[in-house]
C-alpha cells in the first residue's frame, strides 16, 4: 500500500536532526510519495493573533503559503517533524508554524484526517536531553488529533552530521529501523482514551457554546460529531 509521507522540518538546513528524519522517511518509501517542507524557508511568519482563522480559515494574513502545507497534511499517511533542540526546546520556526495552525486543535476545528495518522518526532541536541522539545512537538501534534505519534531522539554530542561518530551512528541506524518498522503497520490507528476524552469534553464545550466563535459550532454539526459520529471510526 502506498502512502503519502510530509516531513515538517523545523529547521533550513540538513544537519543531525534532518539527516535522521530523512533515514525513516526513506525506510519507509518505496513507492511511496515524500514531501518536503522547511521552516522558516516554506512559512516564515508569526501569527499575529488577529483570531481571523478561527472565522474563517482563509482570512489569515499568510493563508496562501500555509493552505499548501496544510493541505500536503491533510492528504498526508504519515508526519514526520524534525526539530534540533534549541534551548531546550522545539525551533522557533516551528514553533511559529504551529501557531499558525492552532485552528485545527480539537478545541477549534481539527481535520478529520489527522485521526487516522501516524507520526514520528526527531530531535537531536550536542549534548542536553532533547525531551522537552519532542514534548513540545507532541503537544501540538497530539491535540491536533493525531493517535498514534513515535519520539526518536537523543544526544548526538556534535554539531553536524558529519561529526557524530560511527558507534552512534549504528545505533542511530538501529533505532531508525524499529521506527520504520511501526510507521509501515497496516494497521488503522487507534484513538486512545486520552484523545477520545478530550475531543469529547470539546463536543461539550461546543454544544453548549462556550466556545471562541458560533463557526465553530456550526463546523462540528457539519461534520455530526455533535451527533456521536467521531472522526476516528472508519466510514
Amino acid at each position: 500500500m502506498n502512502k503519502k509521507i510530509v516531513m515538517l522540518n523545523g529547521q533550513n538546513h540538513k544537519g543531525s536532526t534532518y539527516h535522521i528524519g530523512r533515514m525513516i522517511a526513506d525506510r519507509i518509501a518505496g513507492q511511496n510519495e515524500i514531501t518536503e517542507f522547511y521552516f522558516p524557508r516554506d512559512l516564515n511568519h508569526f501569527c499575529a493573533g488577529c483570531y481571523q482563522c478561527i472565522e474563517d480559515v482563509s482570512a489569515c494574513p499568510f493563508y496562501a503559503e500555509k493552505k499548501v502545507i496544510t493541505d500536503a497534511i491533510d492528504s498526508a499517511d504519515i508526519i514526520i517533524v524534525t526539530t534540533p533542540t534549541y534551548c531546550m526546546h522545539m525551533s522557533a520556526p516551528l514553533k511559529s508554524f504551529f501557531d499558525l495552525t492552532f485552528d485545527m486543535w480539537m478545541s477549534h476545528k481539527p481535520l478529520k484526517s489527522m485521526f487516522s495518522k501516524r507520526a514520528v518526532i526527531v530531535s537531536t541536541s550536542a549534548g542536553a536531553s532533547p525531551k522537552s522539545a519532542m514534548k513540545d512537538v507532541q503537544d501540538a501534534l497530539f491535540y491536533m488529533g493525531i493517535p498514534e505519534i513515535h519520539k526518536y531522539g537523543l544526544p548526538v554530542q556534535a554539531m553536524n552530521w558529519d561529526g557524530v561518530s560511527k558507534d552512534k551512528k549504528g545505533k542511530i541506524d538501529k533505532g531508525v529501523s524499529a521506527i520504520a518498522a511501526k510507521l509501515s503497520s497496516e494497521k488503522y490507528p487507534k484513538a486512545g482514551i486520552k484523545t477520545r476524552f478530550i475531543f469529547m469534553m470539546m463536543g461539550m464545550m461546543h454544544k453548549n457554546g462556550w466556545n471562541s466563535s458560533k463557526t465553530e459550532t456550526i463546523y462540528w454539526k457539519e461534520n455530526g460529531w455533535l451527533d456521536g459520529n467521531m472522526p476516528w471510526n472508519r466510514q
